[in-house]
C-alpha cells in the first residue's frame, strides 16, 4: 500500500548526508516506525518502507541489507532473510507478508518522507 506523493503530509527525517549510502535507518513518522533507505548512485535516491517485518514480528528492516533481484530493489530482513520490494513493499517470498511503502524525496540536503 503506497501513500499518493500528491496527497502526502511531508516530514523532514534527516539530513542526507545522515544515512551511509545503501544503508537505512528507523525515523518515527506519526507514530508509525518507518525504515528510511539511501541508494549509492550518481543522484540520491530515496525510500521509505515500514520498519516491521511481518514474517518476525519485530521492527528490524532499517538493518537490513539493501540490493537488487533482477530489476527489483529490495531490502533483505536481518531475521529470516526475506526480500520486500522498495518500491512496491511486496515480500517476495511470502507476498502476504508485503508492507506499507511511503513516498519519499531528497530536497535542500533534507531526507523527506510523506504519510
Amino acid at each position: 500500500m503506497h501513500r499518493d506523493n500528491l496527497t502526502a503530509n511531508w516530514t523532514p527525517i534527516c539530513d542526507l548526508d545522515d544515512i551511509v549510502p545503501n544503508t537505512g535507518v528507523c525515523a518515527l513518522l506519526n507514530g508509525e516506525a518507518v525504515a528510511v533507505f539511501r541508494l549509492k548512485g550518481d543522484e540520491p535516491r530515496v525510500f521509505a518502507v515500514s520498519n516491521f517485518d511481518p514474517n518476525s514480528d519485530a521492527s528490524v528492516l532499517s538493518r537490513g541489507l539493501v540490493g537488487s533481484l533482477g530489476e527489483r530493489i529490495v531490502v533483505a530482513s536481518p531475521i529470516y532473510k526475506h526480500h520486500f520490494d522498495l518500491q512496491t513493499g511486496e515480500c517476495l517470498e511470502a507476498p502476504e507478508h508485503s508492507i506499507a511503502t511511503f513516498p519519499a524525496r531528497v530536497d535542500g540536503g533534507k531526507v523527506w518522507v510523506g504519510a
